[in-house]
């Protein structure tokens, strides 16, 4: 690991306009979360329900029987489940959220905005381009006269002391990968950024769970000494809205 340092250069992004849950999110109260895609709850009124889980990982501290939580009903009929879990609401009267794929849609809004003020120089945008071996980068950024820019993107739900966001929450093989595939634009002169999007609003940093998953901690360290950017920004996070929010600092 390198030595403890930030990474945050205190940089804010342009205002952000939020997304709007359509339909509203409704609360519910988690009574099991199992086989990774699955949420047993009960609904307001009484009314037990499955709803989709939109995360394949661990949720470590986020599907604690009793939550509460916040549900995005749809009348889809392509859909088998009438329900998808969003949030999950602190006692503190935090949120947290719990869609894997939100990140990418909203920073891919972000980046099309041309309204992160770090990357913001790069008019054109293409979504999952491949590179490395065997790898899918989230964004490729281009302009004239501007080098290439490969950027990741990573959910960050994880918090085990208070204001303290970590990353990842179980091992990721995957997450390694992505890290050296991002290490060798670096070093071919590319820009190479991973971006750490929290969904949380209690977060004040960002850290590495090293002690989870030392493989990973080692692999961002030596993308860094590589040239790699880190990047992190907080969500403003309702059960009415979700929008980018500040950046957030790096502890390495």
């Amino acid at each position: 690991m390198l030595p403890a340092r930030s990474l945050d250069n205190r940089a804010r992004s342009r205002h952000v306009p939020p997304m709007d849950f359509s339909p509203p999110l409704i609360p519910a109260t988690l009574l099991r979360r199992y086989k990774r895609f699955l949420a047993d709850c009960t609904l307001a009124d009484g009314t037990e329900v499955t709803a989709h889980c939109a995360n394949p990982g661990s949720m470590m501290g986020l599907a604690e029987p009793g939550s509460r939580i916040w549900l995005e009903p749809n009348d889809d009929p392509k859909k088998k489940l009438k329900y998808g879990w969003r949030l999950v609401e602190h006692g503190d009267g935090h949120f947290t959220g719990v869609d894997t794929a939100l990140p990418n849609r909203m920073l891919k809004a972000a980046l099309t905005e041309r309204r992160i003020p770090e990357v913001a120089a790069y008019p054109d945008l293409q979504a999952e381009v491949r590179y490395g071996e065997k790898s899918r980068v989230d964004f490729r950024l281009s302009g004239d006269g501007l080098p290439p820019l490969w950027l990741e993107v990573k959910s960050v739900t994880l918090s085990r002391v208070a204001g303290v966001a970590e990353f990842p929450d179980s091992v990721t093989q995957r997450g390694a990968r992505h890290m050296a595939d991002l290490a060798a634009m670096a070093r071919q002169g590319d820009r190479a950024v991973i971006f750490y999007l929290v969904q949380r609003t209690d977060a004040q940093e960002v850290r590495l769970a090293a002690d989870i998953d030392p493989t990973y901690a080692q692999a961002v360290s030596d993308a860094v000494a590589a040239g790699v950017e880190v990047i992190a920004y907080d969500t403003r996070l309702s059960p009415q809205s979700v929008a980018l929010g500040r950046r957030l600092p790096v502890i390495l």
